[in-house]
C-alpha cells in the first residue's frame, strides 16, 4: 500500500497557473474564470468553496481536461493537460456532481463496467471490490439495483466505481450534496483513509462550509476570481473579535435574527443553537441598545471564529439588507388562522411488501415550521408525495388545509405550494415564461396573470434573468424561481423538499430570509433538510428513520435530551447521529 507523500520535500501534484475561460450562455458573455493561480501538494486535501455560479465546477472541468482554458496553463501528475487531455483523463479520478451511475445495473455489474473502462484487469477485480466494498459499506448489498439505493449510498457507490482503479490524484465535485450527516460522516471517512493510508491526493469542491475545515487548505474563489488561499484557520483567524452569540428572552429567534440582521454593525446573523450568531463590521462587541434598541435581557456572548464567518466577510463587503415588501404586496399573505394546518393519523405507505412510511402520525400548527429530518431512505420524501396529494397512502388518514385527502385531494393541492427537491421547471423555457405558464396552471388570467408575475420577479428579484433559460440559471437562481412559481396562486401551506441542498451560505440565508416571513404571514412551512443547521430555523421537527418517527419536539427539548457534563452544547447534527445510530444498534441487537 502506498504510503502518504512528505509535502514538505514533493513537487506539486497540481499547478493551475493564470488561468481564463468565457463562454456564452445565451446572450450573456460570461467570464467563468479570470487568471486563477495555485498549486496542490501530494497527500493532501484541499477544498474548493465559492458561492454558487462561481466557477468550481468549470476549474474541475479544466483540470480535467475536459474543457480547455482560454489562456494560462494547466499541469497534473506532471501531464501538461493543454497538450494531451486524454493522458489527465486516464491517470485521475472525477466524480462529478451527476454522476454517471447505471440505476437499471446492480452494484456488481455497475463496478464491472467502471472497471472495463478503465482497464482493470479481471484478475484485480474480485481484491480491489471486496476492498471497494468494505470502504464504503456496502457489501451487503451488491447484489442490489443502483436505483433501490439510498442517496447516500449512491454517492459511496459512485465514489467506489470512481476508484476501480486507484487513482493518485481524485477530484470530487460536491461529493457529500444531498446526502445525510451520518452519510456524509461516513464519505469523509473514506476520503480521509484514501488521503492517510493509500498516499491519494484529493481536490473537492463543497457547499457545506464546515467541511472545508477538514481541508489541509481551502481555495476560494469568487466570480472567476481567487479571493484567497490558505489553511482554514488562517481564515478563521482574520475574524477574532467579530463573532458573537445574541439572546433576548421573550423574543422569537426568527423575530430576533431579522431585527439584528438590520441592525448597524451587523455584517451577518444566522439562527444557530438557542439564539443568533453575528458577524461584526468591526472587530468590537456590540451595545445591546445599538442593535435592539428597546428589548430587554438581551445577552451577547463572544464566540470563536468559524471559516464561514470569514467566507461570508469576504463575500459581503458590507451588510446586505433583503427588502421586505409591504403586505399587501407581497406574494402571499393569508389571514391569520388558528388550529392544525396538517394532521397525519397512522399514515403507512407500501411498496409491495416494503414500508416506506409505516404508522407515522404528527399534527403541524397554522403559521408553524416544521421540519422532517432523517436519513437517506428514511420515507421523508414519500411523506411529502403523501401530503401533496401525489401520492395515495395504504392506510392511515390524511388532512391538509382542513382537507380530506383522500375525499378532496384536488381541493388540498389548491392550497398547497410545492417545492422538489431537485429542480422540476422547464429548463428549456425562460424564467418569466415558467413564471407566466404556472400562474397560468393555478388559474391566474389576463392583468391579474401579468401583475403577479411582475410581482413576484420583483420580489425575488429575478427580473435581470427574466429571459434566461432556467436550466443555465446557476443553483440559487434555480432554487429561487422554484420557490416563486410555488408560491404564484398565494398558497396556505408551502412543502419544501430538501430546498437548500447543494446552495451556498449566501443563498441559503437569503432563502431561509424569505421563508421566515411568509411564516410570519402565516403560512405554514412543512420542509426536509439535510443541512443540521437549519433544524434552527423549524419551530418544531420529527427525526425518521426506516419509515418511522423517531423524536419529535423542538430543537431545544432534542438537544436536552442528549445533553450531559460531557456534552453540555450539543448540536443538532449530533442529535441526529445519536438517534439514527440507537436505532441501528438496536435492530441489529434485535436481528441478534
Amino acid at each position: 500500500m502506498a504510503k502518504p507523500a512528505d509535502p514538505l520535500r514533493a513537487e506539486p501534484i497540481l499547478t493551475v497557473e493564470d488561468v481564463s475561460l468565457t463562454f456564452r450562455a445565451g446572450k450573456r458573455i460570461i467570464k467563468a474564470l479570470d487568471g486563477i493561480s495555485f498549486q496542490q501538494l501530494p497527500g493532501t486535501i484541499h477544498g474548493l468553496i465559492g458561492p454558487d455560479g462561481a466557477g468550481k465546477t468549470t476549474l474541475m472541468r479544466l483540470i480535467a481536461g475536459l474543457l480547455l482554458p482560454d489562456s494560462g496553463n494547466l499541469n497534473v501528475l506532471g501531464i501538461d493537460v493543454i497538450r494531451d487531455p486524454l493522458a489527465v483523463q486516464a491517470s485521475i479520478g472525477y466524480m462529478p456532481q451527476h454522476f454517471g451511475l447505471y440505476e437499471d445495473l446492480t452494484v456488481r455489474e455497475n463496478l464491472n463496467l467502471y472497471a472495463d473502462l478503465q482497464g482493470l484487469s479481471p484478475e484485480e477485480r474480485p481484491a480491489r471490490y471486496e476492498e471497494l466494498m468494505r470502504m464504503t459499506g456496502l457489501e451487503p448489498f451488491t447484489g442490489r439495483l443502483a436505483g433501490k439505493l439510498s442517496g447516500g449510498m449512491k454517492q459511496k457507490l459512485g465514489l467506489a466505481c470512481t476508484l476501480v482503479y486507484p487513482p493518485r490524484f481524485l477530484l470530487l465535485d460536491e461529493p457529500t450534496i444531498g446526502v445525510d450527516p451520518v452519510s456524509r460522516r461516513e464519505l469523509w471517512a473514506i476520503i480521509q483513509q484514501l488521503v492517510n493510508q493509500e498516499g491519494m491526493t484529493v481536490l473537492l469542491s463543497t457547499a457545506y462550509l464546515d467541511e472545508a475545515e477538514r481541508c489541509q487548505d481551502v481555495i476560494l474563489i469568487h466570480e472567476g476570481k481567487l479571493l484567497g488561499k490558505g489553511s482554514p484557520s488562517s481564515f478563521s483567524r482574520q475574524m477574532t473579535g467579530r463573532s458573537f452569540q445574541v439572546t433576548a428572552s421573550g423574543t422569537r429567534k426568527r423575530n430576533l435574527q431579522e431585527r439584528l440582521s438590520r441592525a448597524p454593525g451587523i455584517l451577518d446573523a444566522i439562527i444557530l443553537g438557542d439564539g443568533v450568531r453575528v458577524v461584526t463590521v468591526e472587530a468590537k462587541p456590540p451595545a445591546p441598545s445599538a442593535i435592539l434598541p428597546g428589548l430587554a435581557d438581551v445577552e451577547i456572548t463572544s464566540v470563536p471564529p468559524r471559516f464561514e464567518d470569514s467566507f461570508i466577510a469576504m463575500l459581503k463587503k458590507e451588510p446586505v439588507i433583503l427588502p421586505v415588501a409591504p403586505a399587501r404586496d407581497r406574494v402571499s399573505a393569508p389571514v391569520q388562522e388558528i388550529g392544525k394546518a396538517i394532521t397525519v393519523r397512522n399514515l403507512t405507505r407500501r411498496f409491495g411488501d416494503f414500508y416506506a412510511v409505516k404508522d407515522i402520525s404528527f399534527e403541524v400548527d397554522r403559521g408553524e415550521v416544521f421540519g422532517l429530518l432523517g436519513a437517506n431512505g428514511a420515507g421523508k420524501s414519500t411523506t411529502f408525495r403523501m401530503l401533496c396529494g401525489l401520492l395515495p397512502p395504504s392506510g392511515g388518514s390524511l388532512e391538509v388545509a382542513g382537507k380530506n385527502l383522500r375525499r378532496s385531494a384536488a381541493k388540498a393541492r389548491a392550497r398547497i405550494g410545492y417545492m422538489a427537491q431537485h429542480f422540476s421547471l422547464y429548463v428549456g423555457l425562460s424564467v418569466l415564461e415558467n413564471l407566466s405558464f404556472f400562474s397560468s396552471a393555478y388559474g391566474l388570467r389576463g392583468q391579474a396573470r401579468r401583475d403577479r408575475v411582475k410581482s413576484v420577479m420583483e420580489e425575488f428579484e429575478l427580473t435581470p434573468v427574466a429571459d434566461t433559460t432556467s436550466g443555465e440559471l446557476p443553483l440559487g437562481y434555480k432554487q429561487r424561481l422554484s420557490l416563486a412559481a410555488a408560491l404564484m396562486h398565494s398558497p396556505k401551506i408551502l412543502f419544501l423538499d430538501e430546498p437548500t441542498s447543494g446552495v451556498d451560505p449566501l443563498a441559503r440565508r437569503e432563502f431561509w430570509h424569505r421563508i421566515n416571513g411568509l411564516a410570519e404571514q402565516g403560512v405554514t412551512i412543512l420542509v426536509t433538510t439535510h443541512f443540521m443547521e437549519e433544524a434552527a430555523y423549524c419551530d418544531r421537527l420529527v427525526i425518521m428513520s426506516r419509515g418511522e418517527i423517531l423524536s419529535e419536539g423542538t430543537p431545544e427539548e432534542m438537544k436536552d435530551s442528549i445533553r450531559s457534563p460531557e456534552n453540555p452544547d450539543p448540536t443538532m447534527e449530533e442529535v441526529f447521529i445519536k438517534l439514527i445510530e440507537d436505532r441501528e444498534g438496536n435492530d441489529r441487537r434485535r436481528a441478534g
